[in-house]
């Protein structure tokens, strides 16, 4: 990259002290994604930056989040600068992102007031569920958020932790939650307490001592959309641009093998054998599986890698579509959906998220013909019991097996 050709409208400002890093700088953005205008337009603002700094006679080495402030709220009369009052907000965004760059580089010192983000306690048990219990990152995460907030009235002295103190504690976290969320809570600490026993913390049992949420387990109808909505969803894509083409395989990828969010967040081009179309899931709990791509989703997968995937080596098959480029998260991925929905005008659907799709998918396949064990398998379902919820939407088969109501109507009558 020719670096005075990005420079070329800076309005001949000196270089200064940012010359040695600018290059850098630029290159790294290029390698982001960013486009050429808006490299341009960064390079502009650590120029600016650079000679306000040298005009205040400032140490280099010393710029910190204050300095950066500082100039933001400065009236430029720069050298090569209209007059303003103030630089906008998005301006002085520029100069931190600057400034984090020389901060990577070694070219700035941490600030002496900043504090270094001390180890967390909860470290140890992160590590625990990330590679003992093989959990997914987004639920050790969200395990991780629920014990930060138990651990002001659970204390710090887990060793003290009896029967009394987590059952109060747990019943007045859940007071006033729906059960699915109050289990995720109970779920949470239980996980803490078992850790804390394996190393020997705390005594062991004390998971036995919380409560057991009342809930009738799979007692809802599986939510799913029609044919016809599935149809709309698909074809609401456009085929043209970037963020259609990614969009469309995705939701073909969800709906033809059931796909969990993760499943989309985590795929890596690796995992496509083109040759035998075959599709390797990592699932949750470490259970990989091999499925076969269907023709139309191996299609859409292959349109957006050769026509819209940003060329740039992150080991993800699916990234955002804007700079800086980066691969999508369980939330960006139920996101799509969400929007993908708004825009085919399905309106008040069941739900609104990337488990829609896979709920779909399963009562499609059985209304197909394929049998639960067969819609286990694709679903990848630790118990069959979990597959059998979506015989409830199976009302043919349920017809042939329903008995009379007892003492009902006799037949002609």
């Amino acid at each position: 990259m020719d670096i005075f050709q990005l420079l070329e409208r800076s309005q001949n400002m000196i270089l200064g002290n940012t010359a040695p890093y600018l290059k850098g700088f630029a290159t790294e953005m290029a390698s982001a994604g960013y486009a050429r205008l808006t490299i341009r337009g960064y390079l502009d603002s650590a120029i600016h930056f650079g000679q306000w700094v040298e005009a205040e006679g400032l140490n280099f080495a010393n710029i910190d989040e204050e300095i950066v402030k500082a100039f933001g709220a400065h009236r430029c009369e720069c050298v090569g600068r209209r007059s303003h009052q103030r630089l906008s907000r998005r301006y002085v965004a520029r100069v931190g992102f600057f400034s984090q760059y020389l901060r990577q580089q070694g070219a700035i010192r941490t600030s002496a007031n900043s504090t270094v983000e001390a180890s967390s306690p909860l470290d140890g048990f992160r590590e625990w569920l990330l590679h003992h219990r093989g959990l997914a990152l987004v639920t050790v995460e969200r395990h991780e958020h629920l014990i930060r907030r138990m651990l002001p009235p659970l204390g710090q002295e887990v060793g003290q932790y009896n029967a009394v103190t987590v059952r109060t504690v747990i019943l007045d976290q859940i007071r006033g939650c729906r059960p699915g969320y109050a289990k995720t809570i109970v779920a949470a600490l239980r996980l803490y307490l078992r850790y804390l026993a394996t190393i020997g913390a705390c005594q062991p049992g004390l998971d036995h001592a919380l409560p057991t949420v009342a809930e009738w387990k799979l007692s809802s109808l599986p939510k799913y959309l029609d044919s016809g909505q599935v149809a709309r969803l698909i074809d609401s894509c456009d085929k043209n641009g970037p963020l259609g083409l990614r969009d469309r395989a995705i939701i073909l990828l969800l709906f033809r093998l059931g796909l969990r969010a993760g499943d989309i967040a985590g795929m890596r081009p690796g995992d496509i054998d083109w040759r035998e179309a075959t599709l390797l899931v990592r699932g949750k709990g470490r259970r990989d599986v091999r499925l076969p791509l269907p023709q139309d989703a191996g299609d859409a997968v292959l349109d957006y890698l050769e026509h819209a995937r940003p060329q740039v080596s992150i080991d993800r098959v699916f990234l955002c579509v804007n700079a800086p480029f980066r691969s999508l998260g369980s939330t960006a991925v139920s996101n799509i959906v969400r929007a993908a929905l708004r825009v085919a005008g399905i309106e008040n659907p069941p739900s609104r998220g990337a488990n829609l799709i896979r709920h779909t998918a399963a009562t499609t396949m059985l209304r197909a013909g394929a049998t639960l064990d067969e819609i286990g398998t694709i679903l990848r379902h630790k118990s069959p019991d979990t597959t059998a919820h979506y015989a409830k939407v199976d009302i043919a088969a349920l017809q042939q097996i329903a008995q009379p109501w007892p003492n009902g109507p006799k037949e002609g009558k």
